[in-house]
């Protein structure tokens, strides 16, 4: 059996929140998901664009911390607070995920009015894949 380990670092979101930002078990990273946030946990408003832009650091810093990048990312879970901000939000994800693209599922509407968008993740990262 594998440990299960959080992940912590400098940057990563450590709110008050009941959850772990990002946890290893076995060769997985699981990522929270994550929104345009501060590290403490205290949601930044903006238009969506710096929202999401946001939302992809929060996740860039617990890959960090845990060692990898985005190019471990398989699977990749968006939720949109509105239809209205689709290209937008293929847009940016553009700029943080290169081919071949990880798996997707991405869902809209259904957010509340705290957050206009929100990306939980998996990446595979076996510890001899460390950047």
């Amino acid at each position: 059996m594998h440990e299960i380990e959080p992940i912590t670092g400098p940057g990563v979101v450590r709110g008050t929140l009941p959850f772990s930002a990002g946890v290893r078990a076995g060769d997985f990273i699981f990522i929270s998901g994550m929104a345009s946030a501060d590290e403490t946990g205290a949601i930044i408003h903006d238009d969506f664009e710096n929202e999401a832009r946001r939302t992809y650091q929060n996740i860039g810093r617990v890959l960090q911390a845990a060692g990898v990048d985005f190019t471990r990312v398989v699977q990749v879970r968006c939720y949109l607070q509105r239809q209205e901000d689709w290209d937008a939000h293929n847009r940016i994800y553009r700029e943080f995920f290169r081919e071949p693209y990880p798996a997707r599922t991405t869902l809209v509407g259904c957010l509340g009015t705290l957050v206009k968008y929100e990306v939980d993740c998996i990446a595979y990262a076996p510890k001899d894949s460390q950047v």
